[in-house]
């Protein structure tokens, strides 16, 4: 009788095993598929008195501001051209 348990035990863990094996493999292609790489953002310039080679620069920083639920942390950024 306990062999024939332990059978049945030894049986259902590997089953779970094996569901669990190709359930990961699955979610592995599925990420896979779905990682792309970023694609390449070019901004021009509306002022037409800057050079084409004009670049825009970017400064960020956090700040904390006070909301009714309590101060909470938010990006800031500011850009120009040069």
């Amino acid at each position: 009788m306990q062999r024939t348990m332990s059978r049945t035990g030894l049986g259902l863990a590997l089953a779970g095993l094996l569901i669990g094996l190709a359930s990961a493999a699955s979610a592995q292609d599925t990420d896979q598929q779905t990682t792309r790489t970023r694609p390449r953002i070019v901004i021009h310039p509306r002022n037409g008195q800057l050079s084409p080679n004009a670049r825009r620069y970017c400064r960020s920083w956090l700040v904390q501001e006070y909301r009714v639920s309590g101060p909470v942390i938010v990006p800031r950024m500011q850009c120009w051209w040069q």
